[in-house]
Formats: C-alpha cells, structure tokens, sequence
C-alpha cells in the first residue's frame, strides 16, 4: 500500500492513539514506596548514591523496573534519579484501571523520579496495547503521556500499530 493517497490524518491517529493511554498511568504509584532488591548494595553518603548489582528489582507501587546493576540517586534523602543497566534492563507500569501495561527494555534506563519521566537508551523499545515504537533513544514521559524517539547511526525509529480495532 503506498501512503502517497492516505491523508495525514489516517496516518496521524493511530500515533495518538498508541500515546493517549499513557498519560492515564496510576497517579498514586509517585506516591508510593521504592521497594529495591538486589544481590549486592553500596552505599556512598558523600556521593549520595546507592549501587545495587545482581537480579536487581525495583517497585513502586505498579511501576517495576528489573536490571542487571541500578544506580540510586538521593538528594535531602529524597531519591532523584534511578539508573538501570541490563542486557535489556526492563520497565513496566500499570496504566489506569483496566488498560493494560506499559513495557520499555533498553540497555539503560534512567527513571527521574521527580519528573516521572523514562530515558531509554541503546535499542530502546516501547511497547502499549500491541503498539511497538523502537530506536536508539526513547523519552516517555509517564505523567504527560508523551514519547520522543531517535535513532542514531544508519539505524531508523520505527513504529508498529495495530488496527484501529484494538483500541474499542
């Protein structure tokens, strides 16, 4: 099929369609407590920092993020920023009563925790209702529901969306 006869529209609605849901994920997740495990934990007070190896497991609430080595930070014993690295590390977040989950893998994945904002970084995939958005880079922002992709290299951004069927 060419889309050289398909108005902008057509080709414009399933994208909102794909990010519209985001923007309604459990307000009360912010709110509830990091729960972290992991094999190892260091603990640097100057640097404010907390370093977790092996099968680390983050919760908060219906957020979970799961890698092989996180990084928390905490400024005033309030956590900031959460850096996640795996082979892919990966994320998922309950989306408002009844409509599924959010899943994100990357080889990094940067929670800003004040923010509640996602950075994905190297082969970044996003995954909602059956929709697919991959590149190099993903920013999903959990609270406004908006995604910004980019690809480096020779690589594209690319997005799957499935038949406007899913979405009744």
């Amino acid at each position: 099929m060419s889309f050289t006869n398909v108005p902008l529209a057509a080709l414009l609605i399933p994208a909102m369609l794909f990010l519209a849901p985001a923007a309604q994920a459990l307000p009360d997740d912010a709110d509830k407590p990091i729960h972290i495990t992991g094999k190892t934990a260091q603990i640097d007070q100057v640097k404010q920092t907390l370093v977790y190896r092996g099968d680390v497991r983050i919760d908060q609430g219906t957020l979970r993020v799961v890698a092989d080595e996180m990084t928390v930070e905490y400024e005033n014993e309030r956590v900031v920023k959460i850096v996640a690295r795996g082979t892919p590390a990966r994320y998922q977040q309950q989306l408002a009563e009844n409509q599924g989950h959010v899943r994100a893998n990357a080889n990094v994945i940067v929670y800003h925790t004040q923010s509640e904002a996602l950075d994905l970084e190297g082969g970044a995939r996003l995954l909602q209702h059956g929709n697919e958005l991959t590149g190099e880079r993903i920013r999903y922002d959990i609270v406004e529901g908006k995604v910004d992709a980019q690809a480096t290299g020779n690589g594209p951004v690319r997005m799957i969306l499935q038949p406007a069927r899913m979405f009744r």
